[in-house]
């Protein structure tokens, strides 16, 4: 039995709840932040039995995709007063981060 805990954009989580529960994976939802644009996220709980991680991986890939955005670069502290204003640039946002671990014990009352 694994605990995977995958952090996906917003944009992703309603398209990937529904699908992994058509294809029955138990999903807890959590409301998150973080990422270096400080946006919002979703964290999903998903318990699933080793024979079905690969299954549950490629539903994943196959629903949370990479996009691009375009960002104002950050300027140090230091420097706001030189006048100099970067131009935005275009860094990817997206996908998905998924972290697998081992789970002892199951208990569903």
């Amino acid at each position: 039995m694994k605990l995977v805990l995958a952090v996906i954009q917003d944009a992703d989580a309603t398209a990937l709840v529904r699908v992994l529960s058509q294809n029955a994976f138990e999903v807890t939802k959590l409301a998150s932040t973080g990422g270096f644009l400080r946006e919002g996220n979703t964290t999903l709980m998903i318990g699933v039995d080793d024979t079905r991680l690969d299954e549950l991986k490629r539903h994943v890939q196959r629903t949370c995709r990479t996009r691009t955005r375009l960002v104002a670069p950050s300027v140090p502290m230091g420097e706001q007063n030189e006048g100099l204003v970067g131009d935005p640039v275009e860094v990817p946002v997206g996908g998905a981060v998924m972290f697998v671990m081992g789970v002892q014990e199951f208990i569903k009352v």
